[in-house]
């Protein structure tokens, strides 16, 4: 008797956190699709002004999800969504070719952070939202269900989604946005070796994930920004 009432207790747990995790993917998907899409065609649209037309000829400049998905990333979208505290994805690298930008050091700098400042940019923008709605939205309706919940919910995780996904992108490590913006400060040759740890990548950055090297450093960068943004709005509303 004792193990039933210990299995169905464990069932109604995971039901109610899968639940939760439902919710909290539904929430998500809107802002952190559009981050992951933006800062993609955001690379892709800097290369095209910059001389490459590599992402332009592909189909890549474009706001519609299908060319970016990329299966993986968003399998990694609805697992963490639905099973842990942070929402994590990522979609197909835009393709550049320095070979075709008019100065490949300095522009390859400007299309590397392109994307991350497009998050800070959106990051601001549901900012602005959130504001909006906790302006207009009748007393307590944003705690009692409906669209001002959810709209509430879903401007939150943007601002944070956001934000995360621009400093985990400045990050200078190997093939990240930050480690190709440090190669073009590097002298050539150097840079040519550090460049070549982006093999090692991946590898290093999920190590830095998993001992919570990257939350010590990222968390008090998203704080500070999220307080920032939120800062800069309630003064704008409040004029």
């Amino acid at each position: 008797l004792r193990s039933t009432r210990e299995r169905g207790s464990a069932l109604k747990m995971f039901t109610s956190n899968f639940s939760a995790g439902l919710a909290e993917l539904a929430t998500a998907f809107v802002p952190v699709l559009l981050g992951i899409v933006l800062h993609e065609v955001a690379h892709g649209w800097v290369a095209s002004l910059r001389g490459d037309q590599t992402a332009r000829m592909l189909g890549r400049l474009t706001l519609n999800p299908v060319p970016h998905i990329d299966p993986m990333g968003l399998v990694m979208f609805a697992v963490t969504a639905l099973f842990t505290p942070i929402v994590f994805g990522w979609a197909k690298p835009v393709p550049v070719n320095e070979r075709n930008m008019h100065n490949p050091r300095r522009d390859m700098m400007l299309v590397s952070v392109a994307g991350p400042l497009t998050n800070m940019l959106l990051a601001v923008l549901f900012a602005v939202g959130l504001g909006l709605v906790v302006k207009f939205a009748p007393a307590d309706a944003t705690l009692s269900g409906g669209l001002w919940a959810f709209l509430f919910r879903m401007f939150r995780v943007g601002i944070i989604a956001n934000f995360g996904l621009a400093w985990i992108n400045l990050l200078p490590i190997p093939p990240l946005d930050g480690s190709h913006i440090v190669e073009g400060l590097l002298p050539p040759r150097l840079g040519w070796s550090y460049s070549r740890l982006g093999r090692y990548g991946f590898l290093l950055l999920l190590v830095l994930l998993m001992t919570g090297v990257v939350g010590a450093v990222l968390l008090p960068l998203i704080q500070i920004s999220v307080n920032v943004a939120l800062t800069l709005v309630q003064w704008l509303l409040s004029l």
